[in-house]
């Protein structure tokens, strides 16, 4: 199966995403740098800039930067005098990120801030809050991440969050992957919420089994 969901990747990306050259050019940067190859797929980042574009994100944060894969993508989606905000823990990863967002002429609209998410969140509690968080980082940080996107995104704004799925172990997580039981707090806590709307999607194709989570923040969120 892992064959013919790959193939339906590709023929989507083929049909719907296209060639295109900054983005290809991200990745093989990424690569030559030695980054894992975990982005997000082609069509999986163009969902992430027409969810952006739909919402009229003016002001969007990612938690888990990367090589700025998906970065560009969000970037895509802002007006002339829109603002990213992206946090990165690992120093060659924010480094790599940042000259594919040049190369990609969007770091005039992007901020790379350096540092534990953890950390760095707190200190955007000052700023405006966000229309649109995208969440894909360390997996056992999601239900704090959830926490703190809540306090700084505004009343309608959207969280989608990454990695939901984890090939069906969020059902019944094994003892020892502290990750997918992470995630399964995650949906409890969605849960347990009367100011949220949330459901998540299983997803299927390059990257394997896995999933989206989709969260709209209520007035009182």
């Amino acid at each position: 199966m892992d064959e013919l969901w790959s193939e339906v990747d590709r023929f989507i990306e083929d049909r719907l995403v296209g060639t295109d050259v900054v983005l290809h050019g991200a990745l093989e940067a990424s690569a030559q740098a030695g980054l894992p190859a975990i982005n997000v797929a082609p069509n999986q980042g163009k969902l992430l800039m027409l969810l952006a574009q739909i919402q009229g994100a003016r002001r969007i944060l990612e938690i888990g930067t990367l090589g700025g894969y998906s970065t560009i993508w969000l970037a895509r989606a802002l007006p002339a005098d829109g603002r990213l905000v992206t946090l990165e823990v690992d120093p060659r990863h924010a480094e790599v990120a940042s000259a594919n967002l040049a190369a990609a002429g969007l770091d005039r609209l992007v901020e790379v801030r350096l540092g534990p998410a953890l950390e760095q969140l707190p200190l955007l509690a000052s700023e405006p809050p966000f229309d649109f968080v995208f969440i894909d980082a360390d997996k056992g940080g999601y239900p704090e991440y959830l926490r703190w996107s809540l306090r700084l995104t505004r009343p309608g704004g959207l969280l989608v969050f990454d990695n939901v799925v984890r090939a069906g172990r969020v059902v019944d997580p094994p003892a020892d992957d502290t990750d997918s039981q992470a995630i399964r707090r995650l949906y409890d806590d969605l849960a347990a919420s009367a100011h949220l709307s949330a459901t998540a999607i299983q997803t299927v194709g390059v990257k394997g089994h896995d999933g989206l989570a989709f969260v709209r923040v209520g007035a009182e969120g």
